[in-house]
């Protein structure tokens, strides 16, 4: 990402969660940043998605778009190094076959077992969370948190007891913060923040695209897309359906929100709403259904630095395929066609979606 003076295009960045799928965000925003032809003047972000977000401003305030991409990598290092000690490894039957996910792992199938019978309330007594020291190792939100015009931050997660979306601004952000937007309940204690409790902000805003239109002056969102949401075939063993159930759990908020977006610009096209009152926002996706499709959810725990490694060369080939094909669409026309999206009332087009 360049020095302000220099950049052609300036776009808003809503970054999905996604557990250690979060390191194909990594490879993303690596490309968009090494591009000095693009400013990123707003970053939403939704748990794996908030910490790629809070990190990358860290590496922005340190110095620059070099130093936010040795941010990201240090702390995706961190990541998997925390890791190691983990339960929760592939057997040698996928080392083999070179799988990635955890299905067969013992130690991933005794916390599968463990979450449905016992909450974390029962297990966690201690109530520790491996992520704190992460966020706090790599983040300073004295620094992070200094509201900037040129560069703003909105992370979201969900009230436990309203069911509804909180944002919370830069100037509201903390390491609490990040851990309530990461915060899965069937892994960890909802999070307590100003008296209210937290749960992951997937469920209600993965990521929120509202703030663009309201705090942005930038029109453009690039929304990257970890969950996919075509997905082909019915899913019939009881993996395959509670993996299909989790996509479309945290998808159908994004999906609002993309439809909320796509009604307002037809009546903005059409006359109904005035352009001078109202903002057409143009969205964007970069993402890589085809390569990440056949990951299951299992592997969104799997912190070997070869798969996340995996993952950021599979984001940074989906950032360098949408920028050639894209780029010069920016702050002209959107990618992401809505109205093929929702053209009908019983499902969304994988045809609007890009392959790669």
């Amino acid at each position: 990402m360049a020095k302000r003076s220099t950049i052609e295009k300036t776009v808003n960045l809503a970054l999905q969660g996604g557990g250690a799928h979060g390191a194909f965000t990594w490879g993303v925003l690596d490309k968009l940043f090494e591009d000095d032809r693009i400013w990123v003047q707003s970053i939403s972000g939704t748990s794996a998605g908030a910490m790629n977000a809070v990190v990358a401003a860290q590496g922005m305030y340190d110095g620059g778009a070099i130093s936010a991409r040795k941010a990201l990598r240090n702390f995706w290092k961190d990541v998997s190094d925390a890791g190691r000690l983990s339960p929760m490894k592939r057997t040698p039957i996928d080392l083999v076959f070179g799988q990635w996910s955890l299905d067969y792992s013992p130690g991933y199938l005794m916390m599968d077992l463990m979450n449905r019978l016992a909450s974390p309330y029962d297990t966690n007594i201690f109530n520790y969370n491996p992520l704190r020291a992460l966020v706090e190792k790599h983040v300073d939100f004295n620094q992070v948190g200094v509201e900037d015009d040129n560069f703003t931050l909105f992370v979201s997660a969900t009230d436990v007891e309203t069911g509804r979306a909180r944002i919370f601004r830069r100037a509201e952000l903390s390491v609490d913060v990040i851990l309530a937007s990461a915060c899965l309940p069937y892994m960890f204690r909802a999070v307590e923040i100003d008296g209210r409790h937290y749960w992951d902000g997937g469920f209600m805003g993965n990521p929120v695209l509202s703030p663009f239109a309201e705090s942005s002056p930038v029109d453009d969102i690039v929304i990257v897309q970890i969950n996919p949401i075509v997905r082909e075939g019915i899913p019939v063993t009881a993996r395959e359906i509670l993996n299909r159930v989790n996509e479309i759990s945290f998808n159908a908020s994004l999906l609002r929100d993309l439809r909320a977006i796509h009604e307002k610009n037809v009546l903005i096209d059409s006359g109904e709403l005035s352009a001078e009152r109202h903002r057409r926002m143009r969205v964007h996706m970069i993402e890589a259904r085809k390569r990440m499709i056949p990951l299951g959810a299992s592997s969104k725990l799997n912190t070997e630095w070869a798969f996340l490694e995996h993952l950021f060369d599979i984001g940074r080939d989906a950032a360098g395929t949408w920028l050639s094909r894209h780029y010069d669409d920016l702050e002209k026309r959107e990618t992401l066609r809505l109205d093929e999206m929702f053209a009908n009332a019983g499902g969304t087009s994988s045809g609007s979606y890009p392959d790669f």
